[in-house]
């Protein structure tokens, strides 16, 4: 089964995670957020570690492991109802993070749009991101060189997914605006 999905997509900082929760609360929307299914991870486990190893450094964990994670909580969603695949659409964000995982999983994606996320202001994407590491002891977020890092790893790795889909699915946000605003230009593109 193909599920129909909103990919949120933008870099580090822009609010991916902040519209995806949002939107997993609205009936008929379930949000999978690929850097949660990575924080629930058991770190002594062989792929915890793995992971940790990668993230410490700012850099993406393997579209292998990536990919297996992902797949294994969708699945366990469903199986327990949490999203059901005939009457939600899945919200994604942090997957796909490069154009090999976007092909990969064209088996299991109808996606409907891609709303990139965009934030000029690169000031305000350091400023999210420390206040995010701070809030949610997300320590990866909390150096600068880290922070420049993931960055120039979006820019490199990531944005070309956005081409990838292309421009008839892609609808650019301004990530600047209030969350409400964020979410009422999202919903003006959605099916529901």
């Amino acid at each position: 089964m193909k599920y129909n999905t909103y990919l949120l997509f933008g870099s580090p900082g822009s609010g991916k995670g902040t519209q995806g929760m949002i939107l997993g609360r609205v009936p008929g929307y379930y949000h999978c957020a690929c850097g949660d299914v990575f924080r629930t991870l058991d770190l002594t486990s062989t792929t915890g570690k793995a992971f940790l190893e990668y993230s410490s450094r700012g850099e993406l964990v393997p579209d292998d492991v990536t990919i297996r994670l992902w797949h294994e909580r969708i699945e366990n969603s469903v199986l327990t109802r949490a999203f059901k695949p005939d009457n939600d659409f899945l919200v994604l964000d942090g997957i796909p993070r490069n154009v090999h995982q976007a092909r990969i999983l064209v088996e299991r994606l109808n996606v409907q749009k891609v709303f990139h996320l965009v934030c000029q202001d690169k000031t305000k994407l350091y400023e999210r991101l420390k206040r995010r590491a701070l809030k949610d002891n997300r320590y990866d977020d909390a150096n600068e060189e880290v922070i420049q890092h993931r960055l120039e790893v979006y820019e490199k790795e990531s944005r070309p997914v956005l081409e990838h889909y292309g421009p008839s699915m892609v609808v650019e946000i301004d990530a600047q605006q209030r969350p409400d605003q964020v979410l009422r230009d999202i919903l003006a593109h959605t099916a529901k």
